[in-house]
């Protein structure tokens, strides 16, 4: 396979940024002499000449969408070349191992992927496809890899280019985005993240230098941002702040986002003003709920009373809060989720979140914490395994009817690209009219048209 371009990675869904699911990897491997080749069908057409050329084809699953996107790949690459081997990789290979394996895949391989990913092509090469450490075969499950690694600056020479991806529009003007990553897994816990069950409250720094080459080479082929897609960029405050220095030092009309829990903005609020004037315009927090029942069953790290805090600390930095939000779970009630709404617009936030954010129901893949939580078990169904997740029901069915029509109303919205503040009206008015009411007088009438919005991406957050 060595350099005859038998090699294909692909990406099917990465949030809308140029994918680091192929980037990273396609380093490795060129470093020991590989030269494959790439895919995203998330902004390019399947390609079935690649496909039919490639004797390895490795899927990138960072996240939900992108396996259930992959599976549909992996069938269709298995019609059109039933003898190469497909691995799976990344954090939802690992917690779907078992379906991945007993269906379409070959191999799987979870955590710090890249180094054994090389050693699976190295031993396909040679004839010795065995057990390869930190690789899954079919009747030999492992763990997820979790060793850290010599990285190499990311490849992107195949990939599409940033213009194919989502932009910053900040003040009117939309600008090219890059997206790098300066660690990967987290140290704590929360029982719905994806996360834990695979890293065990570990994480890992890329090294400085390695990040700021890679942003070189983003700024080189025209990006004026840069996303930090860290799971959460402030476990490693100083590794952190040291790349952002670093980054503003040297391309001080650079901005940036990056995502961190809300009690990393308590814990490191003596940085938020620096981390402003270095050039970050927002940051995404995992607010999820406004209820200390929800948020004390998904074992968040914080409180309602620290959400406004964390408010606070962010606005006094002048950076522009985006939480997100798990809309629906089975101990959210109706008043809750009126609850959430009525903070969105009382604190201004309603350019701040995307309307997509108030139809996420609580995800419970395989392997996730809350499964072995008392408390999910009276609500808990079987494992739908077409959508890879537990089946759940809410004890109250408003929220399941409301959780449907809000869903099919965003969408209808996202489609005809309806203004967020007459979105959030026809939210509020379907959560009231759940609960036999009427909603207050709308927002959007209020609001006006070509207002300045806060900095934000072209590409709403979820996963």
């Amino acid at each position: 396979m060595r350099r005859s371009g038998s090699i294909l990675l692909i990406s099917c869904y990465e949030l809308g940024h140029q994918p680091l699911g192929i980037a990273s990897p396609l380093g490795f491997l060129e470093r020991v002499g590989y030269a494959p080749d790439g895919l995203d069908i998330s902004v390019e057409s399947f390609d079935a000449e690649k496909v039919a050329r490639a004797r390895f084809v490795g899927i990138s699953v960072p996240m939900h969408t992108a396996l259930r996107l992959g599976i549909r790949v992996a069938e269709r690459i298995r019609k059109i070349n039933p003898t190469c081997h497909i691995c799976f990789y990344g954090l939802y290979a690992s917690l779907n191992a078992d379906y991945l394996l007993d269906h379409m895949a070959d191999s799987v391989i979870g955590g710090e992927f890249e180094m054994p990913l090389v050693a699976l092509i190295e031993a396909l090469e040679a004839g010795r496809p065995g057990e390869v450490k930190g690789t899954s075969r079919r009747g030999k499950m492992v763990g997820p890899f979790l060793k850290r690694l010599p990285f190499p600056v990311p490849s992107r020479g195949v990939l599409p280019t940033l213009e194919k991806y989502a932009r910053l529009e900040q003040d009117g003007v939309r600008g090219l985005v890059g997206y790098v990553e300066a660690s990967r897994g987290c140290l704590h816990h929360c029982l719905h993240c994806p996360i834990p069950p695979v890293y065990g409250g570990r994480f890992f720094v890329v090294p400085k230098g390695i990040v700021l080459e890679d942003i070189r080479r983003l700024v080189r082929a025209g990006a004026t941002h840069i996303t930090f897609g860290d799971p959460d960029f402030l476990n490693g405050p100083g590794h952190s702040l040291g790349v952002v220095r670093a980054q503003h030092d040297e391309f001080p009309e650079l901005t940036f986002d990056f995502t961190a829990k809300v009690e990393h903005i308590l814990k490191c609020r003596s940085l938020f003003p620096e981390l402003g004037a270095l050039g970050c315009v927002f940051m995404v927090s995992a607010v999820e709920s406004l209820s200390d029942t929800v948020l004390a069953n998904l074992e968040k790290g914080h409180t309602r009373a620290d959400v406004f805090v964390s408010l606070a600390i962010l606005r006094q930095a002048g950076i522009a809060p985006r939480p997100s939000l798990v809309s629906f779970t089975p101990w959210t009630t109706l008043d809750d989720y009126l609850d959430v709404l009525e903070f969105v617009e009382a604190e201004g936030l309603i350019d701040h979140v995307d309307p997509v954010q108030y139809t996420i129901r609580l995800l419970i893949p395989p392997g996730s914490a809350l499964l072995s939580r008392p408390a999910i078990r009276p609500f808990l169904g079987l494992l739908d395994q077409a959508s890879l997740s537990y089946r759940w029901t809410h004890p109250d069915p408003r929220m399941d009817h409301l959780h449907q029509a809000v869903s099919a109303a965003v969408e209808e919205a996202t489609r005809a690209g309806e203004d967020p503040a007459v979105t959030f009206d026809r939210v509020r008015a379907l959560a009231y009219a759940a609960r036999g009411g009427r909603p207050p007088a709308a927002v959007s009438p209020t609001l006006p048209h070509g207002r300045s919005r806060p900095p934000r991406l072209t590409e709403p957050w979820f996963c």
